[in-house]
């Protein structure tokens, strides 16, 4: 694979510097989510001040809760949470209090939820991303670095995704981080607002919610294969996807909140920079499964495609390094390594008793 080993570049070094060096308030939305939580981890162990908001409909106390105990009880104090709702102004006022940087992780993911229910993916992520910019607008605050998605490429058939090639969206998800996009730019022209919009690749990671009907592959996977249910995959198998450990998302937030002027107003791509077919993953799941004595033997079953899949998702990395300095610090098999202990302490055994079920990529993970 073509991504970096390195465990920290060296403009990440000096933005890490920067903080350690003058602490600042942020505000984390979706703080209980998956990539959210990793965020508010990270923060408090650079000792800066976090507000997290959340209403707790896909995130978990219980990630909080752990975050706690990562961090200590010192570093602890330096978070204060908001439960409330993206699409209550009220709420998003109340979060945005004394505030300097937004990180903006809050969202109803998952592309076959959106096709099932398009109002309220437009409801969360659309009006809540509006409510939030109206409030950072007013709270005046240095910078609003928001999760974008690789969902807006849609139909495009280049490869890799190079940021100002898009197509036509596939689903509502899609169209409505296309939406987000739009009015970041907006607010950031007639307002001045610093907004940076990051478009994830098939994050994955620790704290990664493995239940429900919309949780992404590999958690879906590693709890299936770990009980030995049978996998389903939709298609061949040579469905592919630029799957990216989540510390290279908590990574490009820090960059991108530090930026220098020239990068805002801008999207940029955060992946590994190579992509990973189904069948391949399958195969490296596997490997990395039996390093931890599970031995799984099953071959996946096979189903028709999926309605709103994209075939293939590969990022550019160009722009991100140019402008970012963002180098990814895990390849997906160093990912896996890294992670796999904790989906197998934490989540897997929550799943033996359940049925299996088709197992596919999400457009943001």
């Amino acid at each position: 694979m073509r991504a970096s080993t390195r465990s920290a570049p060296n403009r990440l070094d000096e933005v890490r510097a920067s903080l350690l060096a003058r602490p600042r308030h942020w505000l984390v939305t979706g703080c209980a989510g998956f990539i959210g939580s990793n965020l508010l981890e990270s923060l408090l162990l650079l000792d800066q001040r976090v507000t997290g908001l959340d209403n707790f409909s896909t995130g978990f106390a219980a990630n909080l809760d752990e975050v706690k105990n990562s961090v200590g009880s010192r570093r602890w104090n330096n978070f204060r949470l908001v439960q409330g709702d993206l699409r209550e102004p009220a709420d998003c006022r109340q979060a945005m209090v004394a505030v300097q940087c937004v990180l903006h992780q809050a969202a109803l993911g998952s592309v076959p939820r959106s096709l099932e229910d398009p109002l309220a993916t437009h409801e969360n992520n659309v009006t809540g991303f509006l409510n939030m910019l109206v409030a950072a607008r007013d709270a005046r605050v240095d910078s609003f670095v928001y999760a974008a998605s690789s969902a807006v490429y849609g139909d495009h058939p280049g490869l890799p995704k190079v940021e100002d090639q898009v197509g036509k969206p596939l689903s509502p998800y899609a169209a409505s981080k296309s939406f987000n996009e739009t009015y970041a730019s907006v607010f950031a022209t007639c307002y001045g607002l610093k907004t940076v919009g990051l478009r994830y690749f098939n994050v994955f990671g620790k704290r990664q919610d493995p239940q429900g009907a919309y949780a992404a592959v590999i958690p879906r996977w590693i709890a299936a294969m770990a009980a030995g249910r049978r996998i389903a995959i939709n298609g061949d198998g040579e469905t592919s996807r630029d799957f990216s450990y989540v510390e290279n998302a908590v990574q490009a937030n820090l960059l991108a909140t530090l930026a220098p002027a020239a990068a805002w107003d801008q999207v940029y791509n955060v992946a590994v920079g190579d992509n990973t077919t189904l069948n391949a993953l399958f195969l490296m799941l596997r490997e990395v499964l039996a390093q931890h004595d599970v031995h799984y033997e099953l071959a996946p079953e096979f189903r028709p495609l999926r309605s709103g899949d994209v075939r293939h998702s590969h990022a550019d990395l160009a722009k991100s390094r140019r402008m970012l300095g963002y180098q990814p610090s895990h390849t997906l098999r160093q990912g896996l390594d890294s992670t796999m202990p904790w989906y197998l302490a934490r989540n897997v055994r929550l799943h033996k008793a359940q049925p299996a079920t088709s197992l596919h990529p999400r457009s943001l993970t």
